[in-house]
């Protein structure tokens, strides 16, 4: 009945409400999105039901045709009159105008998300969160003093797992993971440095730990990622307590290939894209490019806060040692020195003020260590987030767009020596094998554009899961001060209790307490 509708004879109105609901790249209606419109009329169940039955759709849309004949059916029923396809044989040459207001107003129902929109992540920070949480423990004992290498025990809250991973584990699931999903954000790895002997030296100790510190950021995000979690590789890097899982992931890999291959919308991305999709993705990586300098600077700071805190252990440590060293003076006092000095009793009482002074001590590394492990480390996780969106993004310009823009060039080339080929009538076998040449180019041509729309789905999606984490920043500011609040309390506990012992110590000795 649809092929009945002649486009010319169309009345305006039915072709603007079509212009404000298609999708925006192809000549077609979502089938969710003629739902909505059906939604906004005032039309009984049975009548939306009927009028739906009597149109055709295939794979989820409508034709621009069979979108008409439902505005037909819209305008009849809302006359009161039975949507059918026979009643509206009659009014062919003169299509009834269905009641659903303004045309711009509609362009709202195509912006809707769906439950099930593939490009909408509505995931929170809290399911981000919880998805799972991987710790990655050193074990030093076991190999790594003695073989020359590091091995780590890697414990997966979601899979209840440990597994012992090396570095060159590590290094290859990377690797294989920035194939897998070239279109994701995938969390650089710390580097690499080769050890010259047995760990001796604090330098070589500290970047030890820097590095298992930094394994654990990248595993974590990695199990987090609502995407590439659910994935073969991940799962085996997880899990796998063979012998060797490098080759598992490696065989992993080859039975998949790239996410493109895989996704099952990776073919139509360019249909859930926004219009407007590169002007977004310009604003977002501006917006997240600045908030990745601002935590930076915020890294850095809490970094020097840390290691002042630390510092400040130490020369308190340093300062009651003084203390001590001064009370431990069994010098005797020269005769010159008045009969009212106090000093050689008040000496003794000095090296009694090392054992507060090494407990305030304490409370500064304490505070140092927090301060390390709360603040700086979750803005290290965030960084590393945040960078590997910024690596993405560079990914996306300098591989797929230049790839794509590389491969237009090449057919441009490839038509004018076919052009020129004919007009000077070159051997028919050379030309065939042009044209042969061309059509290859051409199918690798759609083949990029295919992946270039969907590297912007993906940057799409990727960008909401940046926003999904934003609020991390409550997080962040939450550990800071917390730590702030618990040092000075226990540090103001040992100042105020060192207070009153002053005083006993001054007074015993005929003294005005300084305070």
């Amino acid at each position: 009945m649809a092929g009945e509708i002649n486009e010319g004879s169309v009345p305006s109105y039915y072709r603007e409400v079509y212009e404000a609901i298609r999708c925006r790249t192809e000549e077609r209606v979502q089938v969710e999105v003629f739902h909505r419109l059906l939604d906004r009329t005032d039309l009984q169940k049975a009548a939306r039901g009927q009028i739906v039955e009597h149109v055709e759709w295939t794979g989820g849309f409508l034709s621009k045709l069979s979108f008409y004949k439902a505005l037909a059916l819209i305008a009849l029923a809302q006359q009161g009159k039975q949507p059918s396809p026979k009643l509206l044989e009659n009014c062919i040459q003169e299509l009834p105008k269905p009641q659903l207001g303004e045309p711009k107003d509609l362009g709202t129902l195509r912006m809707q998300p769906t439950p099930d929109d593939p490009l909408t992540v509505s995931h929170s920070l809290d399911q981000l969160l919880a998805r799972d949480s991987v710790q990655v423990e050193l074990i030093p004992e076991k190999k790594g003093l003695f073989l020359k290498h590091v091995e780590y025990q890697v414990t997966s809250q979601h899979h209840k797992i440990s597994v012992y991973r090396r570095y060159s584990d590590f290094d290859v699931f990377h690797e294989l993971l920035v194939q897998r999903f070239a279109y994701r954000m995938v969390p650089a790895l710390p580097p690499k440095r080769m050890l010259k002997g047995v760990l001796t030296s604090i330098s070589e100790r500290e970047f030890i730990e820097g590095r298992r510190r930094a394994l654990g950021r990248f595993i974590n995000l990695v199990a987090r990622h609502p995407f590439s979690s659910e994935d073969d590789l991940v799962k085996i890097f997880l899990t796998f307590n063979g012998s060797d899982v490098q080759t598992k992931l490696r065989d992993a890999y080859k039975r998949t290939g790239d996410e493109f291959m895989t996704n099952r919308i990776a073919t139509q991305a360019k249909e859930y894209l926004p219009t407007d999709v590169q002007n977004q993705f310009s604003a977002s990586k501006e917006l997240i490019r600045n908030i990745h300098n601002s935590f930076h600077k915020l890294r850095d700071r809490a970094e020097k806060m840390a290691e002042r805190s630390k510092e400040n252990a130490t020369d308190l440590l340093m300062f009651g040692r003084e203390l001590s060293m001064l009370g431990s003076d069994a010098s005797s006092i020269p005769s010159l020195a008045s009969s009212q000095c106090t000093w050689a009793t008040l000496r003794k009482s000095l090296k009694g003020l090392s054992v507060e002074f090494a407990l305030l001590s304490d409370k500064a590394a304490q505070q140092g260590r927090r301060e390390e492990d709360d603040v700086v480390e979750k803005l290290n996780f965030f960084l590393d987030l945040l960078q590997s969106y910024r690596d993405l993004c560079e990914r996306h310009e300098k591989g797929v767009l230049h790839e794509h823009q590389k491969a237009l060039q090449k057919y441009s080339v490839m038509k004018r020596q076919m052009m020129s080929a004919t007009a000077q009538s070159k051997e028919q076998v050379s030309v065939e094998q042009l044209e042969s040449r061309i059509v290859q180019q051409e199918s690798a041509i759609q083949t990029m554009e295919l992946r270039n729309y969907f590297s912007l789905f993906c940057l799409h999606q990727e960008t909401q899961l940046i926003f999904s984490y934003l609020p991390m920043t409550y997080h962040i500011l939450g550990a800071f001060v917390k730590s702030q609040v618990q040092g000075h309390a226990e540090m103001g506990e040992v100042w105020n209790d060192l207070q009153p012992k002053l005083g006993f110590l001054f007074g015993n000795n005929g003294m005005q307490p300084p305070f």
